[in-house]
């Protein structure tokens, strides 16, 4: 799969926190970008309310793509 490229807008202070952790971990920005949004993503997965909120979300848009195929 092509990777997509993405822009993401951060306020001074926040870029450069990012880049000083970056520096410190020794990876390039991009990197300690992509780590974060995975540990976002995989604390989602084990987040019961989350997955409760999205089970709700999956069975709604379901039932609007079925109204929607008739």
């Amino acid at each position: 799969m092509k990777p997509k490229a993405m822009t993401v807008r951060l306020d001074p202070e926040q870029a450069a926190e990012l880049e000083a952790v970056a520096e410190v971990e020794g990876v390039p920005v991009a990197e300690a970008i992509r780590s974060a949004i995975a540990e976002h993503i995989e604390a989602r997965r084990r987040d019961e309310a989350f997955q409760a909120r999205l089970r709700a979300s999956l069975e709604r848009n379901r039932r609007i793509l079925e109204k929607l195929a008739r």
